[in-house]
């Protein structure tokens, strides 16, 4: 390839996405949440289909990465967990998404 050719060349896919977004439940969430201003606990276990366990843990990482903020109230007695996407959380998805609709794009017409 010339260096003319290099030049006019379409950029290199970008395939580092972040794996904290990246992993299945995680993305779940991400994505469930960027439609949302928040989500209560209950709603994003039944919406994914997650055990309490496992959403607890994922929210854990995501937390830990900055990218939601969670947070705990009593609603009357009962204890209620929300989460909610951080900027850097909406930043986060919003590349993760433009990064597959570009490596979508490189199928060509009707990929």
């Amino acid at each position: 390839m010339t260096e003319a050719e290099r030049d006019q060349a379409p950029p290199a896919p970008d395939f580092d996405v972040d794996r904290l977004v990246h992993e299945p439940a995680r993305l779940g969430i991400l994505t469930v949440l960027s439609s949302v201003r928040s989500a209560e606990f209950l709603f994003l276990q039944s919406t994914l289909g997650l055990s309490k366990g496992n959403l607890s843990s994922h929210l854990g990482k995501l937390e830990q990465g900055g990218l939601v903020e969670i947070t705990k109230k009593f609603v009357g007695k009962k204890p209620q967990t929300s989460a909610a996407l951080t900027p850097a959380g909406l930043e986060a998805i919003g590349r993760y998404w433009r990064q597959l609709d570009h490596l979508r794009g490189l199928g060509g017409p009707g990929a």
